[in-house]
């Protein structure tokens, strides 16, 4: 009887002499990721040589007024056209804000540039708001502008926009 545990006591004390095993190393942390390109830069030169901005032209009428609303399918509009009936006035408005010290609107046709004042609405939602009077002749040469108009607003990219009937009609609408 001996014997088994004199046995057992030898296996139990060579495996206590087993060197500790090497710790696990950690695995090496994965590689950062890499930065976030930049913003792709405004393009140059005239813009009737810009692509059009990617989006379609919708139309509704709306209690009070109608709307033109322009932006890809499913998405919030990139720029809405509102007739505001009872104010007999056209409000440009796009996500976004100008300068506290205030900022404007470019509107380019072919028949020109006008340079509108534009200001914040302070919604939750920030969008910038250009007002303009229904008989504004400026908005004759959007709805006759030649296949496109663009947008320009202080700190905010360009939008160059197919001159669709859409923007027409809510002009009509306003002016009754």
């Amino acid at each position: 009887m001996r014997f088994p545990i004199t046995a057992s006591l030898i296996t139990l004390a060579l495996a206590a002499c087993v060197p500790a095993s090497k710790p696990v190393e950690a695995p090496p942390p994965p590689p950062a990721a890499p930065p976030a390109p930049p913003p792709a830069p405004e393009p140059t030169g005239d813009w009737q040589e810009r692509p059009l901005t990617l989006g379609d032209w919708s139309y509704r009428v709306e209690q009070g007024g109608s709307v033109a609303l322009f932006g890809p399918p499913a998405s919030e509009a990139a720029l809405t056209v509102r007739c505001d009936l009872g104010g007999r006035r056209i409000l440009f408005s796009r996500p976004g804000t100008v300068p506290a010290s205030g900022g404007g609107m470019t509107v380019r046709t072919t028949f020109g540039a006008v340079q509108w004042p534009a200001s914040n609405d302070g919604a939750s939602v920030p969008h910038v708001i250009a007002a303009r009077s229904a008989g504004d002749a400026a908005l004759d040469q959007i709805a006759f502008s030649r296949g496109r108009f663009a947008i320009e607003t202080s700190g905010l990219p360009t939008l160059v926009l197919p001159s669709w009937p859409e923007v027409t009609r809510v002009i009509e609408d306003c002016r009754g």
